[in-house]
C-alpha cells in the first residue's frame, strides 16, 4: 500500500514547482526567516538598493547603504520594518520596503530512506512527500515510526505521514528490528 501510494506522491511531486512566497504565513503560522533563505528585498522607487539576498550563517541580511540586518528568527514584516528604519535614518524620506522568500531553506531526512540528505522545501510539503522525494523507505524502515525535530525548539516527536513540515525541519525514519 505504501509503495503505491509514495509512488503517486512522487509523481505529484515532481509537478511541484518551487513558487517565490509573497505571503508570510506556512499553513496557520508565522514563517520566520532561517540561515539560507534566500530573499528577494525590493525598496520602491530605489533599484539600486534592491535585489536578491540570502540570510547568512550570522542570521544577518547584508544590504546596501544599511548594512547588516539581523533577520534569524524574524518574521518578514518586522525584517521590512527594521529596513524601513534603516533607510530612513539619514538615506531615504519616507522608504517602503517589501520583503519575498524566493527560495527556502532546505529540509533534511535521515536514516531508512533510500536516499537520505538535504532537499529544497515546497509549500504544502508532509512527510509523506519528503520520503517520496528521498527515494521511499529502504527495506528496513519502520514506517511508524518518523521522528521530526523542528529547528524553533530542536524537540523530537514523532508524527504521521501527513504532518506537514516547516523550512528547516529534520525528519529520521527509524529502523525497525522485526
Amino acid at each position: 500500500m505504501w509503495h503505491r501510494l509514495l509512488s503517486a506522491v512522487a509523481l505529484v511531486s515532481c509537478l511541484l514547482v518551487p513558487l517565490a512566497a509573497s505571503a508570510q504565513n506556512i499553513g496557520d503560522r508565522v514563517y520566520e526567516l532561517g540561515i539560507g533563505d534566500r530573499l528577494r528585498v525590493i525598496v520602491y522607487g530605489e533599484e539600486d538598493l534592491s535585489g536578491e539576498f540570502e540570510v547568512g550563517s550570522q542570521g544577518t541580511l547584508n544590504l546596501p547603504l544599511v548594512g547588516e540586518i539581523r533577520a534569524l528568527g524574524l518574521p518578514i514584516s518586522d525584517v521590512e520594518d527594521l529596513v524601513e528604519a534603516e533607510l530612513a535614518r539619514g538615506y531615504l524620506v519616507s522608504p517602503n520596503v517589501s520583503i519575498e522568500v524566493l527560495n527556502y531553506r532546505p529540509f533534511y531526512i535521515l536514516g531508512e530512506v533510500n536516499k537520505p540528505g538535504s532537499y529544497p522545501y515546497v509549500n504544502g510539503m508532509t512527510v509523506l512527500t519528503a520520503v517520496a522525494l528521498a527515494g521511499g523507505f529502504t527495506y528496513r524502515a519502520d514506517e511508524e515510526d518518523i521522528v521530526l525535530s523542528r529547528s524553533a525548539n530542536g524537540a523530537e516527536t514523532q508524527v504521521a505521514p501527513d504532518t506537514s513540515l516547516l523550512p528547516g525541519d529534520i525528519l529520521r525514519v527509524e529502523e525497525r528490528f522485526f
